[in-house]
């Protein structure tokens, strides 16, 4: 008698292990069923705190608190099967301290069981993110542009554009690389500084409005799926949902405005 083999996931040493090699596809997701869907193609999926824009509707991701995240994180573990799982840790809940970082990115690995948490900053999150890896808390880092400190950058600007800030930012992905975390979100960056580097790091760079030539590449999904009306410039459109759910829910409105739905006896087949 043959069993399948179950199912494992890929883990972070996993992605760490791709620098150089086939890129890293990764997608953000916020619940099971989109979850489930991805997973069939994704090495990681980011439970992202661009869900608090995305699906509750926030100015920034700066409000989202941390039982939110936790709440996403486990529906799309529940989702999942194969991807890593990385959550965001949210604005507020890992500055103050290594120690406050490392309490609650263990409460979300414990209560949303998934693979590893993300944060923003470069050098000076390194001693945080050294601290959490030293503990068994595996980090992805995000540099570039940090969404939540839009509002000390003055908005969400391509960074790297003054070349002269070109050493700034290498020395970020240095310090964070050195630290241990396990792969590097580069976002909102030019490209050739980007590439430079991709090139200067030994850990995977996963790009977003970034470079092609970075390791991995991920978007939130909603973008990629037309369900945002304006989305970021560098976004690829790979679908049309949002004009296909309004055209939907179009046709549902005037069925139940005809009344044209199936009577009880041709969904049960009863005879009148």
């Amino acid at each position: 008698m043959s069993t399948q083999a179950p199912v494992r996931r890929i883990t972070a040493p996993q992605i760490t292990a791709r620098k150089g090699g086939e890129p890293v596809v990764s997608l953000t997701s916020y619940h099971a069923h989109t979850a489930a869907i991805v997973d069939k193609y994704a090495d990681f999926i980011l439970v992202g705190d661009s869900l608090g824009m995305v699906m509750h509707g926030m100015e920034s991701t700066v409000p989202v608190p941390l039982d939110l995240m936790i709440m996403h994180g486990r529906a799309v573990v529940r989702g999942t099967k194969r991807a890593l799982i990385v959550v965001d840790l949210p604005f507020g809940t890992y500055e103050e301290s290594p120690q406050v970082a490392f309490r609650n990115a263990a409460k979300v690995m414990k209560e949303t069981g998934c693979g590893a948490v993300k944060l923003e900053g470069g050098e000076r999150m390194a001693e945080t993110i050294r601290f959490l890896v030293e503990r068994g808390i595996p980090v992805m880092a995000h540099i570039g542009l940090t969404p939540q400190s839009s509002h000390t950058l003055g908005g969400f600007k391509t960074q790297g554009r003054d070349e002269d800030s070109w050493p700034l930012h290498e020395a970020d992905a240095k310090a964070v690389a050195e630290a241990g975390a396990f792969a590097i979100v580069v976002e909102g960056m030019v490209e050739p500084l980007a590439n430079r580097i991709t090139a200067a790091v030994d850990i995977p760079t996963i790009g977003i409005g970034a470079s092609a030539q970075c390791d991995g590449q991920i978007l939130v999904l909603e973008d990629m799926l037309g369900l945002n009306p304006a989305p970021p410039k560098f976004v690829k459109t790979y679908g049309d949902l949002g004009s296909q759910i309004e055209n939907a829910v179009a046709l549902y409105a005037e069925d139940v405005k005809t009344r044209a739905f199936p009577t009880d006896a041709q969904v049960y087949k009863v005879k009148p």
